[in-house]
Order: structure tokens, then sequence, then C-alpha cells
């Protein structure tokens, strides 16, 4: 029974660092009570790409990610509808959390040449940013987030897998 055990979490170490290792840096421990701990970090260039598609909007043309401690820091350049010659300063600061086991994301400030962007757009990129990333680090469903830390190098998520 013990090596059909064994054998089980082989095969599940497996499902999740293969994945993750094409997504993002991964260190995997075990915890006292069997399951595994995950520390799954991403890196810059991958959580601007994560933002900027979450975004949505083909007019930004270009989005920078700047990782500060605690939060990010966004900026941007944005197309204007009507006048394509020009575009606009955009900025926002991202938080991220915890909440239930799964990733948050709030967006504040969020401006366009100095104006606040509606609230019911900035609740969408919300919305979109956390499920993105926490699908770039998260390969298995009975793992639940536990932490997240951002520092001015990483941004790192420490996932708890159960049995």
């Amino acid at each position: 029974m013990k090596t059909r055990k064994s054998l089980f979490w082989l095969l599940a170490l497996l499902l999740l660092v293969v994945p993750l290792a094409a997504a993002c840096e991964s260190r995997i421990t075990r915890n006292s009570d069997g399951s595994l701990s995950v520390q799954t970090t991403v890196t810059q260039a991958e959580l601007q790409s994560t933002i900027q598609s979450s975004l949505a909007d083909p007019l930004i043309k270009s989005l920078d990610v700047t990782l500060q401690s605690g939060y990010v820091d966004v900026t941007g350049q944005r197309q204007r509808l009507n006048d394509t010659s020009k575009t606009d300063a955009m900025t926002f600061r991202l938080d991220l959390g915890v909440s239930g086991g799964h990733l948050t994301a709030s967006i504040s400030n969020a401006q366009i040449d100095g104006v606040a962007v509606e609230q019911n757009r900035v609740d969408v990129w919300n919305q979109t940013i956390a499920n993105r990333l926490e699908n770039l680090a998260k390969r298995r469903p009975n793992t639940s987030l536990q932490s997240v830390s951002i520092t001015p190098d990483s941004l790192t998520m420490t996932w708890q897998v159960s049995k």
C-alpha cells in the first residue's frame, strides 16, 4: 500500500511540476501532514503579458509593469480612438491578495490621461487579472492559494496541494 501511495504522490508531483516549469519557476516541499507546498515565482515579463492580455484593449500600445514592495505599478500608452496619431498616458496600481484560497486583484487609481477609468471596467480588469494569474501558476484542482508576495524582484505565490 505504501508503494502505491508513493507512486501516487510521484505522479501528482510530476503532473504539477511539468506545467509549472513551462510557465514559471517553482519550488516544492512536503508538509508534515503529507500535503505539498508549492511556491511559484512569476517573472516580470509573464506578469506584464498577463496584465496586458487581461485588459483586452487593442488601443493599448505599450504597457510597463514595475514590481514594488507589496504592489505592482502599471504604466502604459493608449491610442486615442478618435485620433490614432495621439496617445494618452495610462496608469494604475495593482495589489494582489488571497481570499478563500484564490488570488484577488485590486486596481486603484486607474487613470487614462488623468481621467479616472470607470469602476465597472476596473472591476472586470480585477477579475480577469486575478483569474489569469491564478491559472498561470495553478495547475491542479485540489490546490489552494495560501499567500502572495510582491517584492521589487519577484511575484511569489505559495499553494497547498492537498491529498
